[in-house]
């Protein structure tokens, strides 16, 4: 169970993550925020980041193989990865619908889960 906790946790600190980084774009374009100083959008963006740390941290130090977690360092970062472009993938789909995804966006993908793949051998 542990293991699925930390999944769990990296998932939700990957939503806050990716609102932090691309969701002030989105507002921008919905006029909420488009007449905000850079350092509004940057202080606003980092409240939204200490969510994002607030999943992180706890994750990875239940995940870790030192404190009884089952994921090496490495293997806890390859799956944060995965589990990161999962994210914005799913996000850029819903909020940006006319960012579109090319065959070569597809492959790279599959080379990430490759990835975890081998991670795991």
């Amino acid at each position: 169970m542990i293991g699925f906790y930390t999944i769990l946790l990296l998932i939700v600190s990957n939503v806050f993550m990716t609102f932090a980084w691309y969701g002030h774009l989105k507002l921008q374009q919905m006029k909420l925020i488009d007449n905000w100083p850079l350092w509004g959008i940057i202080v606003f963006s980092w409240l939204i980041a200490l969510a994002e740390y607030a999943f992180q941290v706890p994750a990875n130090r239940i995940g870790f193989i030192e404190n009884g977690g089952p994921f090496s360092l490495v293997q806890l970062k390859v799956i944060q990865e995965v589990i990161s472009l999962s994210v914005f993938s799913i996000f850029t789909l819903f909020m940006f619908k006319g960012e579109a995804f090319q065959w070569n966006h597809i492959a790279a993908f599959v080379c990430l889960v490759l990835a975890v793949y081998f991670m795991f051998r």
